[in-house]
């Protein structure tokens, strides 16, 4: 069992995916079936396995992680069984996102000019990172790790992805004026390192404290928590998707192509990740209760 692992590990970081947790998962699972003196997946053991997990969230994870070794061993080794889906019952239910208007962006940006910091860079690097994030809808990962090397006539190289996958993101006249303008600015202040986004001792801004910093310009800003929660810096990259989906072009031809186009230009491994944002405002609810209206009534989409 455990070579099967090793030999599925191998192959999956081949393709770019890291799995250091999926790693530690699988391996449990190989000593969990070794010590009961099995050599292939039998599904009565992965559930045995998996419901070790504290949570149904942890049983799920544990559980589809052997599902997806047993569908890759299956394909060579029909002895391996492949248990059923979802067994645990478990429902991922995310959490609403607050999607910034233009008006709260620019408070945003304007906050962060005034940070207090005299005869500091801060300032117009928080307002610079804010305006990129909301105008091309990077993790804030993807964000801290840009170097000045990955900006190129063609747009930004993403490096360090949450997949590790490489990709080219194209930047809109307005952002390349930004982002130059702050780099000038940046250069001028003589602030060394390699990273775009660096603290007045020219060291990379650590996310821990990039968040802090932003629920002050939250406040600053005017904003308000929603039922105990602020909104939060990642949420500018729900507002780049929904607002580029609200874009979309008519025809359901064309809005397949623009779904694949936004998938690909944000990351999403699985395009699932880009349909979930059809769900986040009502503008685009009420597409959907539209075409599916359409549907019960004619008979087709």
């Amino acid at each position: 069992m455990m070579a099967a692992v090793e030999t599925y590990l191998a192959v999956r970081r081949a393709l770019g995916f890291a799995l250091s947790n999926t790693e530690y998962l699988l391996r449990s699972f190989a000593d969990f079936a070794t010590h009961h003196n099995q050599t292939h997946i039998r599904t009565a053991t992965a559930i045995d396995w998996a419901g070790q997990a504290r949570s149904v969230g942890q049983r799920h994870a544990r559980y589809q992680t052997i599902c997806h070794l047993a569908r890759y061993l299956q394909v060579e080794d029909s002895r391996h069984e492949l248990p059923p889906t979802n067994h645990f019952g478990y429902r991922k239910i995310r959490r609403i996102p607050h999607i910034y208007s233009h008006e709260e962006i620019d408070r945003l940006v304007l906050a962060a000019t005034r940070l207090p910091s005299p005869d500091s860079l801060l300032p117009q690097t928080y307002a610079a990172l804010i305006s990129l994030l909301a105008a091309t809808g990077l993790r804030i990962s993807e964000a801290l790790h840009l170097l000045v090397s990955d900006i190129t006539p063609d747009g930004l190289l993403i490096r360090r992805t949450k997949f590790q996958k490489t990709r080219l993101v194209p930047l809109h006249n307005t952002a390349v004026t930004g982002l130059a303008q702050y780099l000038m600015r940046r250069q001028e202040a003589r602030r060394d390192g390699d990273h775009v986004f660096v603290s007045d001792q020219g060291q990379p801004l650590v996310y821990r404290k990039v968040r802090n910093t932003f629920r002050t310009l939250l406040k600053s800003a005017g904003f308000q928590p929603s039922g105990g929660r602020w909104p939060r810096i990642h949420e500018l990259r729900h507002t780049f998707a929904v607002r580029a989906l609200e874009a979309s072009p008519a025809g359901r031809k064309r809005i397949g192509q623009h779904m694949v186009a936004l998938a690909t230009y944000l990351g999403h491994v699985n395009i699932d990740s880009t349909y979930w944002y059809l769900e986040t405002t009502p503008e685009l609810l009420c597409d959907i209760a539209v075409v599916t209206e359409n549907f019960v009534q004619r008979g087709r989409p």
